[in-house]
């Protein structure tokens, strides 16, 4: 994937993902807390600030605690058919969420179901790192919801949508900042990660779901990852949970 650092991850992380597929969540995680990195990426993770867990088990994410409030802006990028985190995190803070996702089904599922609330403001365009019209690319599973840019499930049925660059949206909105950022947009990511890097945008929480790491798009999947994640460490942003594929930055200049 083109403009994403390859990063080989160290020895010791190597060999743990090696072994990941005989191993539980469990020990995996037991690993990871030992040895204060992350299990995939050998990446540190800080301990050192209080977090809780927003939204539902399924959909819900782990942020740092006393970050929000009611004149927080969060962006949710990638919405699906479960928006318990975005709703979550309207109800506990009383802040505005701004969500996005152009896939057929996500459109519909808001439409019929949150188009009384008021501070949940949907837009039905995706996320990239330029102002194109793209191409989505089906899941394998015609159950599941979720399209890729990126073509992860290596599909042909597609839908196109249009897709702005963060910065683009963020001035349209009259956002010259963000509280949270949450990406699930299936391998888009790492994109939508370099721009936000490269336009300097003041973004104090991201969350973003790696779908690499249970979705490789080919062998160097795992460097894309540790490419990605380094970029913010060396940004300026700490990590500070890792939940499944699901993880949590703040950037160091946000107190707790």
């Amino acid at each position: 994937m083109p403009g994403i650092r390859l990063r080989k991850p160290n020895r010791i992380t190597s060999l743990i993902t090696r072994l990941g597929s005989g191993l539980s969540r469990r020990v995996r995680n037991r690993i990871a807390v030992a040895r204060g990195t992350d299990w995939r990426t050998g990446c540190p993770i800080t301990k050192d600030l209080k977090t809780i867990r927003v939204g539902t088990k399924y959909g819900g994410w782990v942020i740092p605690q006393n970050v929000l409030g009611e004149k927080s802006v969060c962006y949710s990028v990638g919405v699906g058919e479960d928006i318990s985190f975005d709703i979550d995190l309207i109800d506990r803070f009383g802040c505005s969420v701004f969500a996005y996702d152009p896939t057929p089904r996500s459109i519909d599922f808001i439409r019929q179901n949150y188009s009384e609330q008021t501070r949940l403001h949907f837009f039905p365009i995706g996320l990239w790192n330029e102002n194109s019209v793209l191409r989505f690319y089906a899941p394998a599973n015609s159950d599941h919801v979720s399209h890729s840019i990126v073509n992860l499930q290596k599909t042909e049925e597609y839908f196109e949508a249009d897709c702005r660059r963060l910065s683009y949206i963020m001035k349209e909105n009259g956002h010259k900042g963000l509280d949270l950022l949450k990406l699930d947009i299936e391998g888009a990511e790492y994109k939508v990660i370099e721009s936000l890097l490269e336009d300097q945008l003041d973004v104090r929480v991201i969350c973003v779901e790696y779908d690499e790491a249970h979705t490789p798009l080919d062998d160097g999947y795992l460097a894309r990852m540790t490419g990605s994640i380094e970029s913010l460490l060396e940004s300026g942003y700490s990590l500070v949970a890792v939940d499944g594929c699901n993880y949590t930055f703040r950037r160091d200049s946000v107190t707790a």
